[in-house]
């Protein structure tokens, strides 16, 4: 295997600020930098943008040597440091996404934040993948057309932007065929499921309402198996929301980046009660979740959409604070309440956020300070008591 040469462009950022951060955009198989055309003047009033092409694609150079999605990400991160390094944000598509997950996991020092659109920890099957690989090399990149333009865009997109539509399809002839099938053979290999709690960075999922290739499903899960993500769903898109639907695409990013300025003031989420489910879930765990609704009673109802939509579907869901640091104030907050009845579930939430037991305990312990003795000294009793369920262990004392 070899880390393989890319080739990008650089978007200048629009105002004069020569400090602009570095936001790196990644294509989907099959297509090339130019699918990111349509939201550049969006993302250019926040930040200098990279864009670079997969081998054979594009600009970049074909090659005849295997490589995995994981060295695409060291490939990217060589990109990054040759047009002068430092920490980046990242954004990407499909393959290109994935290419954002491993370089999150392999570099996570490097990644400011990640937003992922229509991809996962895996994507379709290894047999699928190559048998599309063996596609290709016997019929070329042009036997693809047809079955990509189904799958990439939502229905009757191509009807309404055929110039876009066409474009990108066109791009595909002039994709170089061995570079293509040892791409799918690099993503029939590729699997981050049990490497995604590696992965620290702000990221944000984003689903296509019409996809077929990673399903609005995959998206979620994905979101739940990253410490610190959120899931939102583009609605009326399928495979590249990016052209089917470029300002929303533009706004999530930003939204995820944290730009401020030119960026435009961040979107509620088109079902704030999916949303919030999906967040809800992630931090509390499917069988407490599970046990709160099978409780819903007609009197309860609205109490329970409420708290979905506004506590976790908005509040929790912000990219201003990752969830360790809402953990953290969240645990202060209700100590200092008194509110001893959600504490413990609080605990072990805090804990799949990624605090630690010890820094659960100093935030008890500094809480203390300001809330008073008695309300700490509870909050470690209930603490004390989390944590020995968890080790299956009898609390004494």
């Amino acid at each position: 295997m070899t880390v393989p040469s890319l080739k990008c462009s650089i978007a200048p950022v629009q105002a004069s600020a020569p400090g602009a951060q570095l936001l790196v955009l990644g294509p989907s198989l099959g297509t090339t930098s130019e699918l990111w055309s349509a939201v550049l003047e969006q993302l250019t009033g926040d930040y200098r943008v990279l864009r670079f092409d997969l081998p054979g694609h594009g600009f970049s150079p074909a090659t005849r040597e295997p490589f995995t999605v994981g060295e695409l990400a060291d490939a990217v991160v060589e990109l990054v440091d040759s047009v002068g390094g430092g920490a980046f944000h990242y954004a990407g598509v499909s393959l290109g996404g994935a290419i954002g997950l491993e370089v999150a996991a392999r570099h996570p020092s490097r990644v400011l934040s990640l937003t992922v659109f229509c991809t996962g920890a895996t994507i379709g099957t290894a047999e699928s993948w190559r048998e599309r690989a063996a596609q290709v090399r016997a019929s070329g990149t042009a036997s693809l057309v047809a079955q990509s333009a189904s799958r990439w865009f939502a229905p009757g997109f191509l009807d309404s932007e055929a110039d876009a539509g066409g474009a990108t399809l066109n791009a595909l002839l002039t994709v170089d065929d061995e570079s293509y099938a040892l791409c799918c053979e690099a993503l029939a290999e590729h699997d981050m499921t049990a490497r995604l709690g590696e992965i620290a960075a702000p990221t944000l999922c984003v689903a296509g309402e019409h996809d077929q290739a990673t399903p609005s499903e995959k998206l979620r899960e994905l979101a739940r198996g990253i410490p610190n993500a959120s899931y939102q769903q583009v609605a009326g898109v399928a495979h590249l929301p990016m052209l089917e639907r470029p300002r929303k695409a533009a706004a999530l990013i930003l939204e995820r980046t944290g730009a401020r300025g030119h960026a435009s003031p961040p979107a509620r989420p088109a079902d704030a009660h999916e949303q919030g489910m999906s967040v809800r879930r992630s931090v509390l765990g499917d069988a407490h979740v599970d046990a709160s609704i099978a409780k819903t009673t007609p009197e309860t109802a609205d109490f329970q959409d409420f708290i979905t939509r506004y506590a976790w579907g908005e509040v929790w869901s912000r990219p201003g604070l990752d969830r360790r640091s809402r953990s953290l104030l969240t645990l202060a907050a209700l100590i200092a309440g008194g509110h001893e009845n959600e504490l413990g579930m609080h605990v072990r939430a805090a804990l799949t956020n990624g605090l630690t037991r010890t820094e659960i305990s100093e935030a008890i312990l500094h809480t203390g300070i300001y809330a008073g003795v008695p309300a700490a000294n509870s909050a470690f009793a209930i603490a004390r008591e989390v944590f020995a369920a968890i080790d299956d262990k009898p609390v004494k004392g």
